[in-house]
């Protein structure tokens, strides 16, 4: 950005208590032209979303029970929010990528006040001198997905139909936006005392992380973060798209199969191709909040083991599940997902609700094809995270029914299999 920012008309004082605990802007945007071929978000839409996101948050990306009941309040109360295909923004359109940071265990005890992420965008619109046109899912994992659905409906902003993580990471470098050299800055974080800041300029992601990690840990250990501001070009050139549709198929996947009494987390493979690990009981946990990070292992016994495998299961997390071994050796590791879901009902097990005795299915579903390029994996592969594993990718990905990515999205090759 260059010159001095204006601010446009509106600010934080714009969001007004319409209902008890509800905070919404006093007028809110008009649905632009290219956003009216998009669907609606229904109660049983954030029901679906909610286990999705928890599925596809890979153990982090908070708790999506809070922020699924946050959403129902603002669709009860007739705000609802557009979810627009990516396809439909102009290339001139701004928006940004909106999410949470911190550590999930204290987004679990620490309530929010529900004006956090409409501040950050208010915020950042106004350092940049334009209201937005849109917003992006930050990444889609667990309570990430539902904090932009309802600043959606406060603000009256499509919700774009995709993310930039394809699954949840802990770090603001470890985005497709990031590894695709958009620039961090600007960006905004607010907390729930309406307290705001605006980064002007930070030289880098690692930057933007290290800073702005300080500063959540100063707001409580949790805070709503702005970040990146995009373009409609941007976003078609490196977010990942149907993300968000993604998660309403396999949530729904677990509630068909519910009702149906059959085995949920058969239910999320028959959507996404990905392999079943174990069915094990959790018999250990070692889980400590570090620097804003939820860090820890923990180890599963298998139920009935027997066929070869191996008794035990380990997996190590940072917020998310990283890599699980057997017997010493790697089975999946970051970026392809690790998913541990509730055996009986396919709830998605955090890493902040870990604890003896809770029966899992553990489930590996591919990474994204935009995460398995060789400047992704210098970010987010295993030894981004200190694991000197090789990364053998899952066959597949993630969406599995997307056409071939155009010449050029993604850059280099794939690893080998």
């Amino acid at each position: 950005m260059s010159g001095a920012a204006r601010r446009p008309a509106g600010g934080l004082a714009d969001l007004v208590e319409v209902a008890p605990g509800l905070h919404a802007a006093a007028s809110r945007s008009p649905l632009p032209e290219w956003a009216a071929g998009g669907w609606t978000v229904t109660p049983a839409d954030a029901e679906a979303i909610a286990i999705g996101a928890g599925i596809l948050g890979t153990g982090g990306g908070g708790n999506p029970y809070l922020g699924k009941l946050q959403l129902v309040r603002y669709l009860e109360a007739g705000l609802e929010p557009v979810v627009a295909d990516v396809s439909a923004v102009p290339d001139d359109a701004w928006g940004c990528a909106i999410g949470g940071m911190g550590a999930p265990t204290v987004g679990l005890e620490k309530l929010p006040r529900g004006t956090e992420l409409a501040d950050a965008v208010v915020a950042l619109g106004a350092h940049a001198g334009r209201k937005m046109d849109f917003v992006v899912i930050g990444e889609i994992g667990g309570s990430n997905a539902m904090g932009p659905l309802s600043v959606g409906a406060q603000l009256g902003l499509p919700v774009l139909d995709c993310d930039a993580m394809g699954r949840a990471f802990p770090e603001l470098q470890m985005d497709t936006f990031m590894i695709g050299g958009v620039s961090p800055s600007p960006f905004s974080l607010a907390d729930a005392h309406r307290n705001v800041v605006v980064f002007h300029r930070v030289e880098s992601p690692l930057w933007a992380e290290r800073l702005a990690r300080v500063l959540t840990v100063q707001m409580g250990g949790s805070a709503a973060l702005a970040m990146p501001l995009v373009s409609g070009a941007d976003v078609r050139r490196h977010a990942i798209p149907g993300t968000l549709s993604l998660a309403r198929r396999l949530g729904q996947a677990v509630l068909d199969a519910r009702r149906a009494h059959r085995d949920p987390a058969g239910a999320v493979l028959d959507v996404v191709a990905g392999r079943r690990l174990a069915d094990a009981k959790v018999v250990d946990v070692e889980r400590r909040t570090v620097g804003g990070f939820a860090r820890g292992r923990m180890v599963l016994e298998r139920l009935g083991s027997g066929g070869g495998h191996a008794a035990r299961l380990e997996i190590a997390f940072q917020n998310e599940y990283l890599v699980a071994w057997e017997d010493g050796e790697p089975l999946v590791t970051v970026p392809d997902l690790i998913c541990l879901v509730d055996l009986d009902r396919g709830d998605p097990v955090s890493t902040e609700v870990l604890r003896y005795g809770l029966r899992v299915a553990v489930l590996a579903l591919p990474a994204p094809l935009e995460l398995k390029t060789p400047a992704a994996l210098a970010v987010v592969g295993p030894e981004a995270f200190g694991y000197q594993v090789p990364f053998r990718p899952l066959p597949g990905e993630l969406l599995g029914s997307r056409a071939a990515e155009p010449a050029g999205k993604l850059s280099g090759k794939l690893p080998d299999s």
